[in-house]
């Protein structure tokens, strides 16, 4: 438990002083300027303090962060620093009790760039002004969120919020409810005004087809055209667009499976969580096999998170380096992500943690771990 903490402040620390930093240097340039330096060597100086190389070194697990942090972004809102990171979203996840057709923006397969200018434009919009507004005025309330209509609204009905208080919700899947304090927003409030009214996200397997393909580019592969060939290319179709779980769990020459004895695995191999059909359900992407001190530290994007965790973030496995040919499945390792239902009040994942999701369904197998060929090409180049 020790170890467990120990990590987590080390990256908790490492993100807020980063942050801290890059404000401070941002709003009061002054304070860090000295007078025998340029601005360029400011910014230098500034940008050898982010670089991921300074953690992580010069190989792929440099890359693979480099990729990670493309989903996070630092913005001033409400009065208050606030570090986002990119939402969640699947398609036809919250859709059984409508007939109103809606979908999540670029089908949950966006990239950073092309989500940020969409979140970017709405985090300016009008609506969102009030909407912060309404989270600062002191009232507690309960927020309802309607996907199909992209829209919000509020109720301060004593007896609303008073269901909600005693933990009857009255929400639906494409109409979650929030109970808020009004006392003010927060990163997981400006994560359900994305996620409920901007329909802006990226799915599982878009978050890993995008961190792969980052890594292949770094190494000089175009994995789109790799995979599936110049035809997608050439009708101008998103290869992300096919990078499904499906595609993760197929039997596609470019799709290696890895026994998953951890002194097997490699950073950028990707993580498949089962259904109880067999197929796969969900995907991750190990970043980083330390097995000096037993950690492995695995990305993803899912909302079934702590609440401030929703969406894309950082995980880590515990295992004894002195027995590194456990497999992933094996009870003795420690897996610190919990899981939690998307909104407060809804219903509760079926498993406590990432662990029990992965040993889930050993009729079929249990989880997988499976790798692209042409990523493994290019991390070669990369070394």
């Amino acid at each position: 438990m020790t170890q467990l903490k120990n990590v987590h402040n080390v990256w908790f620390d490492l993100r807020c002083s980063l942050l801290f930093s890059l404000l401070v240097l941002a709003l009061c340039p002054p304070l860090f300027a000295l007078p025998s330096k340029s601005d360029d060597d400011t910014l230098s100086r500034l940008m050898a303090f982010a670089d991921p190389a300074q953690i992580w070194g010069t190989g792929v697990e440099r890359v693979i962060e480099e990729a990670f942090r493309r989903n996070f972004q630092t913005r001033i809102i409400g009065g208050r620093v606030m570090n986002m990171r990119m939402p969640f979203a699947m398609n036809d996840e919250r859709d059984a009790l409508t007939d109103q057709e809606w979908g999540f923006v670029g089908s949950g397969k966006g990239s950073p760039a092309f989500l940020w200018e969409h979140i970017n434009v709405l985090l300016e919009s009008d609506d969102f002004n009030t909407y912060v507004e309404t989270l600062s005025d002191g009232r507690e309330k309960v927020l309802i969120f309607d996907l199909p209509s992209q829209s919000w609204t509020f109720s301060a009905d004593p007896f609303d919020i008073a269901r909600m208080s005693a933990g009857f919700y009255q929400g639906l899947p494409h109409r979650p409810h929030v109970l808020h304090s009004g006392r003010g927003i927060d990163e997981a409030d400006v994560y359900n005004f994305l996620f409920g009214v901007g329909l802006l996200g990226v799915d599982c397997s878009g978050f890993v087809w995008h961190i792969l393909s980052h890594v292949a580019a770094t190494g000089g592969v175009d994995l789109g055209r790799a995979v599936f060939g110049a035809r997608a290319a050439r009708a101008g179709i998103d290869p992300a667009l096919f990078a499904g779980t499906i595609f993760f769990n197929s039997r596609h020459s470019q799709i290696v499976p890895v026994n998953d004895s951890i002194r097997n695995l490699r950073p950028a191999d990707v993580l498949l969580f089962r259904t109880n059909d067999g197929g796969a359900s969900h995907a991750a992407v190990i970043q980083s096999i330390d097995f000096t001190n037993g950690v492995i530290r695995y990305l993803q994007s899912t909302d079934e998170a702590p609440r401030m965790e929703r969406g894309v973030h950082d995980s880590f496995i515990f295992f004894d380096p002195a027995n590194p040919t456990v497999t992933l499945s094996d009870i003795s390792l420690v897996w610190t992500k919990m899981r939690h239902a998307p909104f407060p009040s809804e219903r509760a994942s079926a498993f406590a943690n990432d662990g029990e999701r992965f040993r889930a369904f050993p009729e079929h197998g249990g989880g997988r771990v499976v790798r692209l060929r042409a990523v493994t090409q290019a991390i070669e180049r990369i070394r």
